[in-house]
């Protein structure tokens, strides 16, 4: 990991800027290469994540890992991190102030990565990162261009084990986020 990667994980596992800094076991940095083409983004720690201290690795991450094999992108060469750093009581979705009080690390995190695309695992995520209004289910898919970055969003893992009925648009977003990931890497970096 980069040093600075490193140090900004640090500070943020120092970090009281909301209430959930004080209920946490561990931050929920992220994980993976930090000079990633392709970064995933879900909205916040879970259960498992908060004891583990690394960002889906319960279900829903073990769902994103079948994804992830499927369309052949290794988990290894990708970042992982939520918007929250800390995880919300009971699961519950994050409250505006604490995603504000958050947010610097992981803008942070995404001007030391450098991504070439950004993916945002679930709507809470699409709506902070792409447009405050996304509807997952009409744009799942969909691709933004914001600044340097190709964006989409995907379906949340959770909520695909909620509806199984989504696996199907799912595999086919991953397919086509395999297919950008190919275009931009052959793309001489800007």
């Amino acid at each position: 990991m980069s040093t600075e990667l490193e140090q900004l994980r640090e500070t943020c596992g120092q970090c009281h800027a909301c209430p959930l800094g004080d209920t946490r076991t561990n931050v929920v940095f992220g994980v993976g290469n930090p000079n990633a083409d392709l970064m995933f983004v879900g909205e916040a720690p879970g259960e498992q994540e908060d004891l583990n201290g690394t960002p889906f690795v319960g279900r829903a991450g073990q769902l994103l890992n079948h994804y992830l094999f499927a369309v052949d992108i290794d988990r290894e060469q990708v970042y992982i991190a939520n918007i929250l750093k800390c995880r919300p009581p009971k699961n519950r979705d994050p409250l505006p102030q604490e995603e504000d009080a958050c947010i610097g690390y992981l803008r942070e995190q995404v001007r030391l990565i450098r991504p070439k695309i950004i993916v945002c695992l679930g709507r809470i995520a699409a709506m902070r990162l792409i447009k405050p209004d996304f509807k997952i289910t009409a744009e799942h898919g969909k691709w933004f261009e914001k600044g340097s970055f190709w964006m989409t969003a995907v379906y949340h893992p959770a909520a695909l084990l909620r509806d199984p009925r989504k696996k199907e648009d799912m595999l086919e977003d991953m397919k086509q986020i395999k297919r950008r990931l190919e275009e931009r890497e052959a793309l001489p970096d800007a």
